[in-house]
């Protein structure tokens, strides 16, 4: 009898060491199959007071002119690794659960767009937007530069230059200011402020009057 009740108090302790053991599978399972999610967002940018500081020591005057401007003198988007160009690191970055075929191109995830609040399960439905425009970098000081400072400049991942949103937001924005486009989400102003104007300190850019007006109430706000 003793005999017995010791079978299945072992069977007992075997059978609570499986489901132990299985529980712990299925949870290594899903973590090598998911993975860690992509960082989704640009390099931070440096904070509000900072901020306010790099925008009090930029030059303001007149924007330039656009005559001589376009999008080729930026030469964009140029090979990072192996087969992925810039615009595929940005999605890759970007997104959530991005995966990728043998050239780089996103196959599946997500994105969120921090301009509009949309996500969306389409890269084709995603544009990588120039935080500061092409179209303004040249107004504002780089139609001096040369054409490998422009790519530069077209390609930054370094700094919060390059950010996954929405295309047809990214359409609406084309090549205007803060003064005259902000994102609808209001509660990324502060944000947004930010990344335009470390982007035009470490470039050394130009504003003008209406643009800084536009940045020191946002970021007078944050």
């Amino acid at each position: 009898m003793s005999e017995m009740r010791s079978r299945s108090r072992r069977r007992r302790i075997y059978a609570r060491r499986l489901s132990v053991f299985g529980g712990f599978a299925a949870l290594l399972g899903t973590l090598v199959l998911n993975g860690p999610s992509a960082q989704a967002s640009p390099p931070t940018p440096p904070s509000a007071a900072t901020a306010r500081t790099e925008l009090a020591s930029l030059t303001v005057q007149a924007e330039g002119s656009s005559d001589g401007y376009s999008r080729d003198k930026f030469p964009h988007w140029i090979t990072q690794s192996g087969a992925c160009n810039t615009r595929e690191v940005v999605l890759k970055r970007d997104g959530t659960n991005v995966q990728t075929d043998s050239s780089c191109a996103a196959t599946s995830g997500s994105w969120y767009s921090e301009y509009d609040g949309a996500t969306w399960t389409a890269a084709a439905d995603v544009d990588i937007d120039h935080v500061v425009p092409l179209s303004e970098a040249w107004k504002s000081g780089a139609s001096g530069w040369t054409t490998a400072q422009r790519q530069g400049f077209a390609n930054d991942l370094t700094r919060s230059q390059l950010i996954a949103v929405t295309d047809n937001v990214n359409q609406s924005k084309g090549d205007q200011d803060p003064a005259e486009w902000l994102p609808s989400r209001t509660s990324y102003h502060c944000t947004y402020a930010r990344m335009w104007v470390s982007v035009k300190y470490y470039y050394k850019l130009t504003l003008d009057p209406a643009e800084k007006t536009a940045l020191s109430n946002i970021l007078n706000g944050c």
